[in-house]
């Protein structure tokens, strides 16, 4: 990835393999790019809640973000609740983040803006 790029507007690419896992100095790197978002499980997932006025907004989010995950083929597992959306990502593949969580998280958080 491009750093030069801002997240948002990057696409993600397939990764497969641990040689495209994050490294831990990488991951601190990217992590201020996404305000708002925290590492969960030791460091192998990105995790945010998005809080809502009701579940109409929420549906309509999680909508939205559903089509973008499809576009970006980078899917979040997701929790869904009347008022609000727990957003994980993590990358199966890579055993671990990979730069397509943080792509994904900074798209998500472009929804909310």
């Amino acid at each position: 990835m491009n750093d030069l790029i801002p997240l948002s507007q990057a696409h993600c690419i397939a990764r497969r393999g641990s040689e495209h896992r994050l490294s831990e100095a990488r991951v601190r790197e990217l992590l201020p790019q996404v305000p708002g978002w925290e590492l969960a499980e030791d460091g192998h997932a990105l995790t945010k809640t998005f809080r809502f006025d009701d579940y109409y907004r929420t549906m309509a989010f999680v909508n939205a973000l559903a089509f973008m995950a499809h576009r970006e083929d980078h899917h979040p597992d997701l929790g869904v609740h009347y008022d609000r959306c727990v957003v994980r990502y993590s990358t199966h593949d890579v055993g671990g983040l990979s730069e397509n969580d943080f792509i994904c998280a900074a798209k998500a958080e472009a929804l909310t803006g």
